[in-house]
């Protein structure tokens, strides 16, 4: 049973989530938040996916998409930062909600920044590598995904946290799997004549896994988040 509610500052116990009667606007927000975190990943693994079958025009696209997105997650923050101090919400949870808001952003700056190098540089992938980059893409977009699922969790349902979090560590650790792999094949191969060759392939696998990176990260600091709401 879920702790009594605070009814000025939309205090809830650990299993009732933070969200109050008066911060339902603030609680639309994050939603929103979330869900434009979530199309940044999503339309990095499509724009990926495009990439490596060769549709160059429709993986720019997709990259429009993702830079959409990612400024459209920019002005909400900035949104949700000023509510929170300007209507006096959530006093309690404020400092952690701002700081897991703050780093979750990373996500889809990731998403672009990962969408922007492939642009730039177009990267010819060798098609004995084609089949790691996707498994290595769809595995990222797994962590990025399972990420916004546990912030969602901790508005709302605090104690199913900690199963998204751990999904979120197996995901990402998945993906190093296929980043080692995929580099000793990049390295291995006498199929590959230069070496620069090899290291662009190094580079991009890396910059895939990033995205995995950063929601690991972010789950770390939302693990402690749970554990300081919990004392």
């Amino acid at each position: 049973m879920a702790e009594k509610q605070d009814k000025d500052t939309g205090k809830r116990g650990f299993i009732g989530g933070i969200f109050g009667s008066r911060t339902r606007a603030l609680e639309l927000e994050i939603d929103q938040y979330l869900g434009y975190i979530d199309q940044a990943s999503l339309h990095l693994g499509e724009a990926l996916k495009k990439y490596f079958d060769g549709d160059i025009e429709s993986f720019e696209q997709k990259s429009g998409e993702i830079d959409i997105a990612e400024r459209n997650a920019d002005e909400l923050r900035r949104n949700i930062s000023h509510r929170l101090y300007a209507e006096m919400l959530i006093p309690d949870a404020r400092g952690d909600v701002l700081g897991l808001i703050a780093t979750t952003d990373d996500v889809a700056d990731v998403a672009k920044l990962v969408a922007s190098h492939f642009s730039i540089e177009k990267p010819s992938v060798f098609p004995f590598l084609k089949a790691d980059f996707i498994e290595l893409t769809e595995l990222a977009v797994k962590a990025a995904q399972e990420l916004t699922l546990s912030m969602r969790a901790y508005f709302r349902e605090p104690y199913r946290v900690n199963e998204h979090i751990e999904k979120v560590h197996f995901w990402e650790h998945q993906a190093d799997v296929v980043e080692e792999r995929l580099k000793r094949k990049a390295f291995e191969t006498p199929d590959i004549k230069e070496f620069s060759k090899r290291v662009h392939m190094r580079y991009f696998a890396e910059r895939i896994s990033l995205l995995a990176d950063t929601a690991e990260g972010v789950a770390d600091r939302l693990s402690i988040s749970v554990i300081k709401r919990s004392i």
